[in-house]
C-alpha cells in the first residue's frame, strides 16, 4: 500500500488518541501479563444500572421495540427530556426542542461539526475533559485553552473569558461539575460569565451538565441559560443519563438549545448514526420518569468516598488536595514530588512520571493532569468501592513516603 492510499484527513491527523483511554490499554496490558492493578482512570459509576430500567429494556426488546426511530429520538423520550429540563433546570422547554444522540459525547461532537469552519476559534477552559480540543481540531478549527488554576477554583474567570474572545470565537465550553477538577460554577458565577458573552453575540455557549446530579455539600445545581436566561438563543445544555444513572455503556446523550442548531444537528446526525438504539432509548425513558431514589442514594455514595479520598492524599507527603464540589474526580497536586526519584530509581520530572511510576511500581493507576491540560496535578476517579480506594490511597501512599 503506497503513501496516496494511505493518506488520512488532515485534522483527524493532528488530532491526538484519548489520554484516558491509553492509560486503560497500560491497565489492561498488566493485568494480561497477570500484575493486579487498582485502577482509578474510570470515568463511570461502579453501580448496576437500576432494576427497573433494565427491566424497561428487557421489555423494549420482548415487545419488538427493535426498530429504527426518528433521528432525533422517541418522542416520549423527547417529552421526558422536555419536562426533565423545565422541572430540574427551570428552562421552559418543549420537546420539539430537544434532540437524542448516541452518548454526550456525540451531542457536543455534532454541535461542533455542524458549526464550525477553517479559522473558527473555541474557548476551552482547563483543565478540560480530554475529548473537547480533539473535537475542535477533528472539525477543522481552533482550540483556545484557557489556564484556570488552583486559586480561581480552577475555574474560568470573567476577566480570563474576556481576554480569550476574539472575533473568531464561536463557542466557549463550560464543563460543570467538572471532569477532571469536580469545580462547580454557580449561579453566581455563570451569570458574570454571561455579563461578558452578552457583549459578543457572536459566542455560543455549551453547557455540558452531565455531573448534574452529582454535586456535593448541600449546593445548589445551575446551568448557564437557567442562571441567565438572556443567553438562552445561544446556548446548546447537553445532559444524559450515564452519570446520574450509571448508564454510561447504554449510550443515550440529549440536548436542547436554538431550533436552528438542533435543525442542524439533527440533519448531521441522520447522515451519520441515525436514531439512538432504540432499546436504550426505552431504557433512558424509564430511568428519566421512574423512581428517583437512586440518584440521591448513589450522590451520598460518592460524597462519603469523596470525603474519605480528600483526606487521605491530603495527608501525603507531596500531595495536596483541594476538595472538590462534584463530579467523582480529586484533582490532586503532586508538584511536592517533581525533582524526587521512585523507588525504584525513576526520576519524576512530570505529572506523567508519577502516574507512570505510581503504576509500574505500585499497581495503581490514575491519569496525568497534563492530559486535562493543566500540570503537574493527578485525577484520581472515586468511583470505586470504599474497601478498594483505601487499598489504593495506602499504595500512594507508600509510594510518595519511598521517593527521595
Amino acid at each position: 500500500m503506497n503513501e496516496t492510499t494511505q493518506r488520512l484527513n488532515v485534522h483527524l491527523a493532528a488530532a491526538q488518541p484519548s489520554a484516558t483511554y491509553r492509560m486503560i490499554d497500560r491497565v489492561a496490558e498488566r493485568r494480561a501479563s497477570g500484575a493486579p492493578v487498582i485502577s482509578l482512570n474510570a470515568g463511570e459509576p461502579d453501580f448496576n444500572t437500576p432494576t427497573h430500567v433494565r427491566q424497561a429494556a428487557i421489555d423494549a426488546i420482548n415487545d419488538g421495540h427493535t426498530r429504527y426511530t426518528q433521528v432525533a429520538g422517541l418522542r416520549a423520550l423527547r417529552e421526558a427530556i422536555a419536562a426533565k429540563f423545565r422541572v430540574e433546570n427551570g428552562i421552559d422547554t418543549r420537546w420539539q426542542d430537544t434532540l437524542v444522540c448516541s452518548g454526550g459525547k456525540q451531542v457536543i461532537y455534532n454541535a461542533l461539526a455542524a458549526t464550525l469552519n477553517a479559522g473558527d476559534e473555541v474557548i476551552v477552559p482547563a483543565p478540560y475533559w480530554v475529548s473537547y480540543p480533539e473535537m475542535v481540531q477533528l472539525c477543522g478549527a481552533k482550540a483556545v485553552v484557557v489556564a484556570c488554576s488552583e486559586s480561581s477554583g480552577f475555574k474560568l474567570t470573567p476577566q480570563a473569558l474576556a481576554d480569550a474572545v476574539t472575533p473568531r470565537t464561536r463557542w466557549l465550553i463550560l464543563n460543570s461539575p467538572s471532569n477532571p477538577t469536580g469545580a462547580v460554577y454557580t449561579a453566581e458565577e455563570l451569570q458574570a460569565l454571561a455579563e461578558v458573552l452578552l457583549c459578543q453575540p457572536h459566542v455560543l455557549v455549551l453547557s455540558d451538565d452531565i455531573y448534574e446530579h452529582l454535586i456535593f455539600d448541600g449546593a445548589h445545581f445551575a446551568t448557564m441559560v437557567q442562571a441567565e436566561p438572556r443567553m438562552r438563543e445561544r446556548t446548546l445544555t447537553m445532559n444524559g443519563v450515564s452519570k446520574a444513572y450509571a448508564m454510561t455503556g447504554w449510550r443515550i446523550g440529549f440536548a436542547t438549545g436554538p431550533a436552528w442548531l438542533l435543525q442542524a444537528m439533527e440533519k448531521l446526525q441522520g447522515q451519520q448514526t441515525s436514531g439512538a438504539c432504540s432499546i436504550s432509548q426505552h431504557a433512558a425513558l424509564a430511568a428519566l420518569t421512574g423512581p428517583q431514589d437512586f440518584v440521591e442514594d448513589t450522590r451520598a455514595v460518592f460524597e462519603r468516598r469523596r470525603d474519605a479520598v480528600a483526606t487521605r492524599l491530603n495527608r501525603i507527603r507531596g500531595l495536596r488536595c483541594a476538595k472538590p464540589a462534584g463530579a467523582f474526580y480529586a484533582f490532586a497536586s503532586c508538584e511536592g514530588l517533581i525533582g524526587r526519584r521512585s523507588a525504584a530509581g525513576r526520576l519524576l520530572t512530570s505529572d506523567e512520571d508519577v502516574a507512570l511510576a505510581m503504576l509500574d511500581e505500585k499497581g495503581v493507576a490514575v491519569m496525568p493532569g497534563s492530559a486535562f491540560g493543566l500540570g503537574p496535578y493527578l485525577r484520581i476517579a472515586y468511583a470505586m468501592d470504599e474497601d478498594s480506594l483505601d487499598k489504593a490511597c495506602t499504595a500512594i501512599q507508600e509510594f510518595a513516603d519511598s521517593t527521595s
